[in-house]
This record gives structure tokens, sequence and C-alpha cells, in this order.
């Protein structure tokens, strides 16, 4: 296996897995758990001290 291979198939991988991390994110069951997740900032609870 030349080096150039090897490469090409590290650049692969990481455009298949990119490409699979942004279908999960913008896959539509999930809008509701990011919507609530972006609230969060928001929230009016006090933060919890130790």
């Amino acid at each position: 296996m030349d080096l150039n291979e090897l490469r090409v198939l590290v650049t692969m991988a990481s455009f298949v897995s990119f490409g699979g991390i942004a279908v999960w994110a913008c896959w539509p069951g999930h809008r509701a758990d990011f919507d609530a997740a972006a609230q969060l900032p928001f929230s009016d609870e006090e933060p919890v001290r130790e």
C-alpha cells in the first residue's frame, strides 16, 4: 500500500464520517432535542451549587 493510497482512504473515511454526522444532526426526529438544548441557557432555574 502506497502512502498516497493511505491518504485517500483516510480522506474518504473522514468524508463518510462527516456525512454520517451531518445526516444524524439533520434527522427530523432530533429537532425537538436540539431545540430543547438550545433553550437551556435561557431557563430560569438556579444553578446547583455544591
